[in-house]
């Protein structure tokens, strides 16, 4: 079996995420990694499937990109296996006017500290911008952290909050 990075992006519309997922199963790959979003009206997923070759699920995807308004992409990638974390699980969120060079910014602060985004998300809602992240963090290292988001927050004119992440909930 091969696994397979496989991502989908276009204009929004009903069905999409139906029309790849029948796809791949009667293909028989087996979805087990996603995120799909809407981002200001055009959609985009990405998702890691085990199954058969990436020429033969491209090929099978082609339709639904052949009106050119979706662009599919299949890669082989290599399996990671099961890998505990790294370090400690945080939460960054971030707000306050939106401006060039906030996402740079702190994610620059977190990776100078030797934390790892392990999930990000940004929105703009009229002028406010906000940023959260799911980030792990050296053990030890989220105090002297929390006080360097802090000043770099300060110098962007936003708000930032470094808190421990929740166990998930399934």
């Amino acid at each position: 079996m091969n696994e397979l990075a496989i991502t989908v992006i276009g204009r929004d519309r009903p069905g999409i995420v139906a029309d790849v997922a029948e796809v791949l199963a009667r293909l028989g790959a087996n979805l087990t990694d996603s995120t799909m979003t809407r981002l200001r009206g055009h959609f985009a997923m990405t998702l890691i499937c085990v199954g058969p070759a990436a020429a033969d699920v491209e090929a099978a995807l082609a339709p639904l990109a052949a009106d050119g308004q979706l662009l599919a992409t299949v890669r082989a990638v290599t399996p990671d296996g099961a890998a505990a974390p790294s370090g400690e699980p945080y939460v960054v969120s971030v707000h306050g006017a939106d401006r060039m060079g906030i996402v740079a910014a702190m994610t620059r602060v977190l990776a100078d500290a030797g934390g790892n985004v392990t999930d990000l998300s940004t929105r703009l809602t009229g002028s406010l911008y906000v940023v959260v992240a799911e980030v792990e963090l050296p053990p030890g290292s989220a105090d002297e952290l929390a006080g360097r988001l802090t000043r770099a927050a300060a110098e962007l004119g936003v708000g930032v909050s470094l808190r421990p992440a929740d166990s998930d909930l399934l």
